[in-house]
């Protein structure tokens, strides 16, 4: 198969989803030009915020290989990632990203997540979302804990 073909794999993945109650987005996860995971985005469909096509294709490609690092496969997505997918990819170690629609696609049908990245550059204290840091003292001791373990797998 083509790169071409992955993307069409999304892409139709993407355009089905619709008819079955799902937003417009679709993602496959390749590897040794094969592939491994399909994810189709379920936010409404199962109530559930995370579930973008992205995160989906990256937790089944996981549950497959039966690691978390998924280096060596790439992902093929109907559109540019949101920032909460991003750094998924980004965590999950995969090679290389495709995408076909744009996030200024998306945003002009009502998909917006500019947004979010602009809350990323504001600092804690100016953004939209109030926060505030709770019990620091107590918390720190899992990151010492980490820190100190012998037997951890770093990730």
């Amino acid at each position: 198969m083509t790169k071409n073909d992955f993307m069409r794999e999304a892409i139709a993945i993407s355009i089905a989803n619709v008819d079955n109650g799902g937003g417009p987005f679709g993602a496959v996860i390749v590897k040794n030009n094969e592939i491994i995971a399909r994810g189709a985005n379920r936010v409404t469909a199962d109530n559930d915020p995370t579930a973008h096509a992205e995160v989906s294709a990256i937790r089944k490609a996981a549950e497959k290989l039966g690691t978390f690092d998924l280096s060596g496969c790439e992902i093929y997505t109907s559109c540019e990632p949101c920032p909460m997918c991003l750094g998924a990819i980004y965590w999950a170690r995969l090679d290389k990203m495709y995408y076909a629609n744009t996030k200024t696609d998306a945003k002009n049908i009502g998909f917006d997540d500019s947004f979010i990245y602009d809350e990323l550059d504001l600092k804690p204290a100016d953004r939209h979302l109030p926060s505030e840091t709770l019990l620091h003292d107590e918390a720190i001791k899992a990151f010492e804990k980490w820190e100190n373990k012998c037997d951890k797998t770093e990730y």
